[in-house]
């Protein structure tokens, strides 16, 4: 690539291939993007025509343009199956987000995948990666958890698209070094605190 890195390359992880999406998956993901219960707490409304997904899965295809940005589809390894995504955005934030069938739920597919795309940010060089959550889904605060992500702060936004109040929580794992906390959402939004977490 004569010396150009690519962008979002393959990861191998025991039970997952991750790799970039294609032209060929918007089926697969229209079974994720439409799911309800899968999209309660993202940042969209679920698909409602398989053309919804098709749009949405040529704006996240446009990202391999992108420097800085980290998209992945989740298959399965040993039948190539698209099972879920995660992101890494290519602004200040690093900012984490991942979504996967609810067949797949609570079996540790997650964590798996994620673990191999902060590995392969901290080979790339980025200092830190940050993921937020809405306290009314603790699963996904679990999954940062996991993942050695520390919380550091909570804010009260009106999400759009959705035009909800929603309280997040804020956590961040250095990947590089010592960085400082990203306080961008703690001084966008008035309403902020921090919370003691059992």
């Amino acid at each position: 690539m004569n010396g150009v890195r690519e962008n979002s390359p393959p990861i191998q992880t025991q039970r997952l291939h991750l790799r970039r999406f294609c032209e060929g998956d918007v089926i697969a993901l229209h079974e994720i993007l439409r799911d309800k219960k899968v999209n309660l707490f993202l940042p969209w409304f679920p698909s409602r025509t398989l053309a919804e997904t098709e749009e949405r899965l040529h704006e996240w295809m446009e990202s391999y343009d992108r420097e800085g940005e980290y998209r992945y589809a989740l298959c399965r390894k040993e039948d190539g199956f698209l099972i879920g995504y995660v992101h890494v955005s290519g602004d200040a934030s690093h900012d984490l987000g991942y979504g996967l069938r609810q067949d797949f739920w609570g079996k540790g597919i997650a964590v798996e995948a994620c673990r191999a795309v902060l590995a392969k940010l901290q080979q790339d060089g980025v200092s830190y990666v940050t993921a937020t959550h809405d306290v009314n889904n603790p699963a996904s605060g679990a999954v940062m958890k996991k993942l050695g992500m520390t919380y550091h702060y909570s804010y009260v936004e009106q999400w759009k698209p959705k035009e909800i109040q929603v309280t997040f929580r804020m956590y961040q794992r250095n990947l590089n070094g010592v960085s400082p906390v990203y306080d961008v959402y703690w001084n966008r939004y008035p309403r902020h605190f921090i919370e003691k977490l059992s």
